[in-house]
């Protein structure tokens, strides 16, 4: 087995954990099962996390950065000094890069509620699940104040109330969409949502 540095070994466990997990459950997910998917020894699993709740923290602190990240480059595109022209084609980029992120990978979203469930209900883990809404909050806070400061915007409301507005809607249309489906009827809900937050805020 190659030798890395642990941190790229716990990026490795994570992703294997994801995959694990999208496929198999939360609850049915074993450490022995994880390994084997990255392909490592248990030994060098528990090297890494000392427990299955840093593990989970791992696995939801990932699952929001692979969201995250398509955001932020459909926001400011490759090589682009600044975002796209307007406020509401910027909108619209961020909000159609996470429902195509959605698309792709509907079991990564599926699990983030799994997630939320498994921690809720097992005894000593209901702190990641708060941990897990929080990151959402903070994930759409950072997005918010690079627009701000990249397109001179002002706020009708304080950044934490738009980011945890963003982060609710966000988490209940993606769950609409996962039980619905109807791909052709989110074109008309993103359209509307990105009206309403683009109303939120107003160029400098």
């Amino acid at each position: 087995m190659a030798r890395m540095p642990s941190a790229e070994r716990r990026r490795q466990l994570t992703e294997a954990a994801i995959r694990a997990m999208a496929r198999d459950g939360v609850a049915r997910t074993t450490t022995r099962s994880i390994a084997a998917e990255a392909e490592v020894s248990l030994s060098v699993f528990h090297y890494c996390f000392d427990s299955k709740q840093a593990l989970i923290e791992s696995v939801i602190t990932t699952l929001t950065d692979h969201s995250v990240t398509v955001v932020k480059d459909a926001l400011r595109p490759a090589g682009a000094p600044t975002p796209r022209a307007t406020l509401e084609e910027t909108v619209a980029a961020g909000f159609r890069a996470y429902w195509d992120h959605v698309r792709a990978h509907p079991d990564e979203h599926m699990l983030t509620y799994e997630l939320t469930q498994y921690a809720l209900r097992q005894p000593g883990f209901e702190h990641l699940a708060r941990r897990q809404y929080a990151l959402y909050a903070e994930a759409y806070a950072d997005l918010i104040e690079q627009l701000r400061c990249d397109m001179e915007l002002r706020l009708q409301v304080p950044v934490s109330v738009l980011a945890r507005y963003l982060a609710a809607m966000t988490d209940g249309l993606t769950l609409n969409y996962l039980v619905l489906g109807d791909e052709e009827a989110w074109t008309d809900i993103l359209e509307t949502v990105t009206a309403h937050i683009a109303g939120l805020v107003r160029a400098g």
